[in-house]
């Protein structure tokens, strides 16, 4: 799966692994495998969803570091707790859909809405694995359902997801309106303002683009893909100091991206 991808997935993950500025799964993570007391008590119902939610949040942590294996080990160990605990069974989807087992991830997320029709969570994350395997139309739908939900926490990252949806359609129209109505939601969503600065520069708002990439280089470390849009931006503005600023932050940063290397062999586009 290559970069571009895995951070758009990013987007996708449950509000636990998905707080203001995203970090996505690290393979290889120093995560220590947790031992768990296994009762032979039987346990009430209560108590049951309790031990689920807990496996759950473990293998949320497990899979944030990249240890796929061990997530699903949770996933399970809450199923046997609890077979009808809906987040076990989108946790399940959202590490298929990493390892790009899309069948056994589409199944798995199906499940997990079933058990909780109109769970805001399960709808983002479902919806933006429908959105990413071709399914745009209806992955808009479901993550609009949930950007509507009053009781989402963070609709920032479904009216996101619409976004990066529309893009994938060529729509840039609509693509800026969802972005626009992120960054309203939460300004501290940069994901969101990266897209609209990209969509401004392709549409020759270069003022406008570079104001929004400012916001997020100036605000956060930047990244090799927003300091190559900054140079771009500054080379169409003609501003010859400023662009040799950030290239040298470019080559000082990332020296090895493919941001730099495009900069070397002069793909400016």
């Amino acid at each position: 799966m290559n970069r571009s991808l895995v951070a758009r997935l990013l987007i996708a993950l449950p509000a636990a692994l998905a707080l203001g500025a995203c970090v996505g799964p690290q393979p290889g993570g120093s995560l220590a495998r947790m031992e768990r007391p296994v009762s032979e008590m039987p346990v009430g119902k209560d108590e049951s969803r309790g031990k689920a939610k807990v496996h759950v949040e473990l293998g949320q942590a497990y899979f944030q570091v990249g240890r796929y294996g061990v997530a699903l080990d949770e996933a399970k160990a809450a199923i046997s707790y609890d077979s009808r605990y809906a987040p076990a069974y989108q946790l399940m989807g959202l590490v298929h859909m990493f390892l790009e087992e899309n069948q056994i991830a589409d199944a798995n997320f199906a499940h997990a809405l079933s058990l909780a029709p109109g769970d805001p969570e399960i709808q983002n994350s479902y919806g933006w694995f429908l959105c990413s395997t071709g399914k745009e139309a209806a992955g808009i739908e479901m993550l609009q359902a949930a950007a509507r939900n009053p009781y989402y926490q963070t609709p920032t990252r479904a009216n996101a997801n619409v976004g990066l949806c529309q893009l994938r359609l060529n729509n840039d129209a609509a693509a800026e309106r969802a972005f626009l109505r992120a960054v309203e939601l939460d300004n501290g969503n940069h994901q969101a303002v990266f897209h609209l600065a990209d969509i401004a520069y392709r549409r020759g708002a270069y003022e406008a683009a570079k104001r929004y990439v400012a916001a997020i280089n100036q605000t956060v470390e930047p990244t090799a893909e927003s300091l190559w849009l900054a140079i771009r931006i500054e080379r169409r503005l003609g501003d010859r100091a400023a662009e040799a600023s950030l290239v040298q932050q470019l080559r000082r940063r990332f020296p090895g991206s493919p941001e730099y290397q495009a900069f070397l062999q002069g793909q400016y586009q």
